[in-house]
């Protein structure tokens, strides 16, 4: 066994003593009958705070406190139910990969708990939406098409499903991090499942991570190359297929056409939240071997480039 093998098995078995000695069941760890977790339309607590690209705009800010609460508990909800999709798609790609896993491999035991943890995230979220009261679609239609198709990805091209991952997670990881450091109040209930959220996540990306850092330089250099080429056009549709609120959100609230493309992607701060948010990613294929003269002019045009992180998470 090399060191690099070596390395790569104990971190495994170390995200898996993790899981099993700092774990959260979403109904044992979260009160949801506690008084102030119920969810009343007058409560304030709902208006996005500034760390949302939505809740940082002018014109949301300028709306009555009425209209303000209604989008806050309807895009609170939508996010939940696009993180519930995204993780559903998720655990059955890893079902998919640990079907294919020889024995002793080192990632069968830990995509095992991951998956399970996710059926526990997926239960949190519903329970956010349900709690709520809100009939929210979750993802766009184009993305719940494909949903059956992405999780047979792992039996020709694990690694990319692994990218895949990562341009969910991470962008996720990034916002609901982003708001929980802020100091604006978030209703409680919406706070804790972040944290939950986040403190769980941290295994699952830091698994994806390092199974890209292992695998990717033993791709044939085709392969490789292909990789390199997909990873930031993978980060840029995921975003755009699990960020940006489905067209129903825009009727409902008859928001501008022209508001819209201000938090998606054109003000500064939207563009800044772009960049940084795939920080952690840019680090990763850097040190993979997976950032090449033609991949670094796919991360520019796609407007997701700038420098990679120094550290895992490290704050914008």
């Amino acid at each position: 066994m090399t060191s690099t093998t070596e390395h790569y098995t104990e971190t495994l078995a170390m995200l898996s003593e993790g899981s099993v000695h700092r774990r959260f069941d979403p109904f044992l760890d979260i009160p949801w009958d506690d008084p102030d977790f119920a969810v009343r339309p007058d409560d304030e607590r709902w208006i996005l705070p500034t760390a949302d690209p939505f809740g940082a705009h002018p014109w949301y800010r300028a709306l009555p406190r009425e209209q303000q609460i209604r989008i806050g508990m309807w895009r609170q909800a939508n996010v939940a139910k696009v993180g519930l999709q995204f993780e559903n798609i998720l655990i059955r790609g890893l079902m998919q990969h640990v079907f294919t896993l020889p024995n002793g491999s080192p990632e069968f035991r830990y995509s095992t708990h991951e998956a399970a943890e996710e059926c526990n995230h997926t239960q949190m979220f519903q329970e956010v939406v349900n709690r709520i009261g809100m009939d929210v679609p979750g993802m766009n239609r184009l993305t719940r098409v494909l949903a059956p198709i992405i999780p047979l990805v792992p039996i020709a091209f694990p690694t990319w499903f692994f990218v895949m991952v990562l341009a969910g997670e991470e962008p996720i990881d990034f916002a609901q991090k982003a708001i929980l450091r802020s100091d604006g109040e978030m209703h409680p209930m919406i706070t804790r499942v972040m944290q939950i959220h986040v403190a769980e996540e941290a295994r699952h990306i830091s698994f994806a991570h390092e199974y890209v850092e292992h695998h990717a330089p033993k791709l044939s250099p085709i392969s490789r190359f292909a990789l390199s080429v997909l990873t930031p056009i993978t980060m840029r549709v995921a975003l755009w297929l699990i960020a940006v609120p489905p067209r129903r959100f825009r009727r409902e609230f008859d928001v501008p056409a022209a508001v819209f493309k201000d938090v998606y992607w054109r003000r500064p701060e939207s563009r800044r939240q772009l960049t940084h948010g795939f920080a952690d990613v840019r680090m990763l294929v850097e040190k993979a071997g997976l950032m090449n003269p033609a991949a670094r002019l796919i991360w520019k045009a796609l407007r997701i480039d700038g420098p990679p992180a120094r550290y895992r998470s490290q704050p914008a």
